[in-house]
């Protein structure tokens, strides 16, 4: 497993101290260097050190309280220190989405694996199969949503000389014009049916995700989700699972509604072998000032708690041409944007380092390497100052940056989060 703290600071990393150039990660986090002060240049991304061990404990908490694994989707930061501390705070494994994730995840360590999608690449499978067969203590589930799907990983499988079966769950799609999965019960039986007629295959669940029910709201999301319970137990009773994985698998928990999640799996009956409870929420590790804060199921039950923004994205004032405007050094390549504009949140002064709120400042667009800023009349922002922006969403902030301070409330940056997309 790579050793990530002896990777070596160089030029291929934004934003990070040229003088540190030649250190190795683990060096240069043992200095404790300010983000302000300590030499890195303009714009950085950091996430909070306090928030993010915040919201790991919260849904460590919430996935125990509700008896809920929980496999968080590792596509949102395709960070294997986060990874490692996610499992250390209960996770059964990690989400991925696609084969290439994986690879990143079995590179680093990663034990279990779900991904939730249907692997119909031979090469991938031939890969999948020579991990299966090295390593007994690996395990991996996937989506199977089609006969077809289940023909071509069989084909596959054998002609790689599979000796260990495939770990799949039958994917239910979530109405019509929603996403992938299979569309109707008869679909999931036929695909069920597909596997069983192989010896490449096992079936040992059923999975979705809710968060593509069409006109989604808490009524349709439930409706949708008893439905893939009713899926899971009716096979059951058919004796479609395979005995000899020792449970079943029933999967699914975006992070708009795993709420809804664990009230539904909550109701699930007695089946024949015990069942893991498989949320997948990813988002939550960093949260955002956003899109997220908008949707998070803990605006529904706040006496759960509240996660917290752990991003802020700093940038520096290189223009300030007219009293209505003013542009930092930072644009899309820096900060998420496909789903909301950044928000400014605070200004450190360059002239006192007094950190204030961004009043009368407000972002209204992106260039590649600018973000345009809108200032009221009274707003206090010059040359040279930095902004400190909220960012929506977690996915498309992350995948911008190779390397992330990890910084305490005081600026001190007591780790590096790398990244691997």
């Amino acid at each position: 497993m790579p050793d990530l703290a002896h990777e070596v600071v160089d030029h291929r990393f934004k934003a990070l101290p040229p003088d540190a150039g030649g250190l190795t990660v683990g060096e240069l986090a043992a200095q404790r260097r300010n983000l302000f002060t300590g030499g890195f240049t303009t714009p950085v991304l950091a996430l909070s050190a306090e928030s993010v061990e915040h919201n790991l404990r919260l849904l460590e908490r919430y996935a125990e309280r509700h008896g809920l694994a929980f496999a968080p989707h590792g596509k949102t930061s395709m960070a294997p220190q986060l990874f490692d501390r996610q499992i250390a705070h209960g996770a059964w494994g990690i989400t991925a989405a696609v084969p290439h994730q994986a690879r990143v995840y079995r590179a680093h360590g990663v034990a279990r694996i779900f991904l939730a999608n249907e692997v119909v690449d031979p090469v991938a499978l031939r890969w999948l199969a020579a991990e299966l067969d090295a390593d007994p203590e690996f395990r991996f589930v996937c989506y199977v949503d089609s006969v077809r799907g289940v023909e071509l990983m069989d084909e596959a499988l054998t002609a790689a000389g599979a000796r260990r079966p495939v770990d799949v769950v039958v994917e239910l799609g979530a109405g019509d014009g929603a996403r992938t999965g299979a569309r109707t019960e008869a679909d999931c039986t036929a695909v069920a049916d597909a596997v069983a007629a192989t010896r490449t295959l096992r079936l040992v669940g059923v999975a979705g995700y809710e968060g593509e029910v069409p006109r989604a709201d808490g009524e349709r999301v439930r409706a949708w989700l008893r439905r893939l319970v009713a899926l899971a137990a009716d096979f059951d009773k058919a004796g479609r699972f395979a005995p000899e994985a020792g449970e079943i698998v029933v999967s699914a928990g975006g992070s708009a509604w795993f709420d809804a999640v664990a009230e539904v799996f909550a109701e699930i009956p007695g089946l024949s072998l015990p069942v893991l409870k498989l949320l997948r929420s990813g988002a939550y590790v960093s949260h955002d000032d956003g899109h997220y804060r908008t949707l998070t199921p803990f605006n529904r039950v706040p006496e759960e708690g509240a996660l917290e923004p752990a991003f802020r994205l700093w940038a520096q004032v290189v223009s300030r041409p007219t009293p209505e405007q003013a542009f930092a050094n930072a644009g899309k390549r820096d900060a998420a944007h496909d789903l909301h504009l950044p928000e400014a949140q605070v200004v450190r002064d360059a002239r006192t380092g007094e950190v204030r709120p961004a009043e009368g400042i407000t972002v209204t667009g992106l260039s590649d390497q600018h973000a345009w800023l809108r200032t009221e009349e009274g707003a206090d922002l010059e040359v040279g100052d930095w902004v400190g922006m909220g960012l929506s969403h977690p996915c498309t902030s992350f995948d911008k940056w190779q390397l992330i301070p990890l910084v305490e409330a005081d600026g001190t940056v007591v780790d590096y989060v790398r990244t691997f997309f």
